[in-house]
């Protein structure tokens, strides 16, 4: 079995399913709607939902023939906490190559604009 960080990433993968996520960020709407904009056929289209599904990234229902599909935003939510360590990380690394690259040629440091926070710790049985 994937992990769902994994599921999620694998999800986001590719560029239809992204554009799927993109027009439901913009609420609720039916898996034929969700098929106009691409030159595909609605069990290709259905596929991708699936794998979106699959990753808790989207979730279904169903009212009469009505199939909505509706933004699920908890798995986004970690895979952007676990790409915020890694962004502080390298932020703060590209800080430090400025410092020293404005000592090596003598110039004062930069001001920074932004508070650069020491990254997180990883959690108990977390990889990193």
């Amino acid at each position: 079995m994937i992990d769902p960080l994994s599921a999620t990433f694998a999800a986001l993968a590719d560029p239809t399913r992204r554009a799927i996520l993109a027009r439901l960020a913009k609420g609720e709407t039916s898996v034929t709607e969700l098929a106009q904009p691409f030159e595909m056929s609605l069990p290709a289209v259905t596929k991708h939902l699936k794998v979106l599904e699959r990753a808790g990234l989207i979730t279904r229902s169903r009212t009469a023939q009505w199939r909505p599909c509706r933004l699920a935003p908890a798995p986004l939510k970690t895979a952007n906490d676990w790409l915020e360590h890694y962004r502080r990380f390298w932020e703060g690394s590209f800080d430090r190559l400025e410092d020293y690259l404005a000592d090596l040629q003598g110039q004062p440091r930069p001001k920074r604009t932004r508070k650069v926070a020491p990254p997180k710790k990883a959690r108990t049985g977390e990889k990193t």
